[in-house]
């Protein structure tokens, strides 16, 4: 089984910068994929940015060149940099791991990040 949480929360300035990171534990060669998701109050949950075993990367349209996921050479934690806040980007984020075992899905319990303008 695999567990993540995520770290990282808090509030920064509009136009700073700030990271979250994701640490998984567990049996670590059964993700196949790290992602990163936000939910603002009253909007559905997004993808933010999503890491693949392979390396392949994907990103929101609304965040590309203000965000980047990055992993350690052990692929653990994943790292959700941001620079060019925007009050937009107040949410809860959250982790989201995909495995091989189950449970095939799995999500941490958020943290929060607030852009004051």
């Amino acid at each position: 089984q695999v567990h993540v949480a995520e770290s990282g929360g808090g509030l920064v300035q509009a136009g700073g910068s700030h990271t979250l990171s994701c640490t998984a534990s567990g049996n670590l060669p059964a993700i196949v994929a790290v992602g990163w998701y936000r939910q603002a109050p009253g909007k559905e949950r997004e993808l933010v940015a999503q890491i693949t075993r392979g390396g392949s990367i994907n990103y929101a349209d609304s965040v590309k060149g203000r965000f980047t996921i990055s992993q350690d050479y052990a692929k653990n934690p994943t790292y959700l940099q941001m620079t060019g806040l925007k009050p937009e980007d107040t949410a809860v984020y959250y982790c989201n791991v995909r495995a091989t075992i189950s449970p095939y899905d799995i999500w941490g319990q958020g943290t929060q990040l607030t852009v004051s303008s």
